[in-house]
């Protein structure tokens, strides 16, 4: 018997060797928003040391969190980048399925961009104007402490000082952590202007998210993917549309597109440094601990992504659109990051 289960125990630890050496290549997922400047630490990494440039897939940060919480073991994402913080909701569901010690990173600040082609006028919006453009019910027109199917077919009919052109919005899905934010940020911020709605979130609070983050699905606002690049050739080519994605693309690209100011504040990498800008976010990836010694290269990669040379005032992100943080904040992060530090839940 005693031989027996020695043999059982030799064949689980070449089993679990095979599999160690099944994969060498760091795997990551996550937003789209993240995607080029993960891209851009994964191509310095690969050419500048031992291992091989990790693979990245923009999968939207609700996508990424969805495989990195699957489980721990070589089938399983090592990193998931996102733009918003890890929910509650999905930090249980890593640790019901043994994705135990994870560490967040925060990586920097990036604005939410609302932006159409330079052939069209720059549009300057506030936050109301955003909610009552996009929402799926708002309150009704001709008075009243209700809600109504949205009615705006046009900008102007929102706001008698935007044009009169056809409200159309090319902006991130479901699984998108811009969209969630934007919904968070820009919807909600209009939507609480509103007395009788800003009452509900004391009085109804599902109602409320509801109301403020629901976002209309009469062709208005058009699901465009996790392609943000694909959403720039859009707006280039229809100079009455408007399109919802991080700065960094819109920083890409103003030779063809610009940022409509919000609140008379234009989307800029000082304006969202400063906080300025209304509409912007923290952005994110987060470490599975378990991989790491497992799949090489991991705590190289995190070391390599939080040096100043990526990530600091003067480093080749900020020329990507990333918008670093603060010097002490940025210290204490890359401390923690570096030492692999398990994250409590994000309450």
């Amino acid at each position: 018997m005693k031989q027996s289960l020695i043999a059982i125990a030799v064949l689980g630890a070449a089993s679990l060797s095979t599999q160690a050496l099944a994969r060498d290549t760091i795997n990551i997922v996550g937003s789209s928003t993240v995607f080029p400047f993960a891209t851009a630490v994964a191509e310095n990494f690969g050419n500048t040391t031992e291992f091989n440039t990790p693979k990245i897939e923009s999968t939207g940060s609700g996508g990424g969190m969805k495989l990195f919480c699957a489980g721990v073991g070589i089938e399983h994402p090592d990193i998931t980048n996102a733009s918003r913080r890890m929910k509650v909701s999905e930090f249980e569901t890593c640790q019901e399925n043994g994705v135990k010690d994870i560490t967040e990173v925060k990586i920097g600040y990036d604005g939410i961009a609302v932006a159409n082609s330079k052939e069209a006028p720059q549009l300057d919006l506030s936050l109301r104007d955003l909610f009552l453009a996009l929402a799926k019910d708002v309150p009704n027109p001709e008075g009243g402490d209700e809600l109504v199917p949205n009615p705006y077919k046009t900008w102007k009919d929102v706001n008698p000082d935007l044009p009169d052109t056809a409200i159309e919005v090319l902006g991130p899905p479901p699984t998108s952590g811009t969209r969630d934010a934007f919904a968070e940020l820009a919807m909600e911020g209009g939507c609480k202007t509103f007395d009788f709605i800003k009452t509900m979130k004391s009085e109804d609070k599902s109602k409320y998210k509801a109301v403020c983050h629901g976002i209309r699905e009469d062709g208005a606002y058009i699901e465009a993917g996790e392609n943000d690049n694909l959403i720039v050739q859009k707006l280039e080519a229809n100079p009455d549309a408007v399109g919802i994605f991080g700065f960094s693309f819109l920083d890409q690209n103003t030779d063809k597109i610009q940022g409509s100011k919000i609140g008379g504040v234009q989307p800029t990498f000082d304006s969202i440094a400063s906080g300025e800008y209304p509409v912007s976010r923290s952005l994110y990836f987060y470490v599975k601990n378990a991989h790491v010694g497992t799949i090489p290269g991991i705590e190289e990669y995190v070391t390599a992504f939080t040096s100043d040379a990526a990530w600091g005032p003067e480093g080749y992100l900020a020329d990507k659109g990333l918008i670093p943080l603060p010097d002490d904040m940025r210290a204490n992060v890359a401390n923690a990051a570096q030492d692999l530090e398990p994250m409590s839940s994000p309450q």
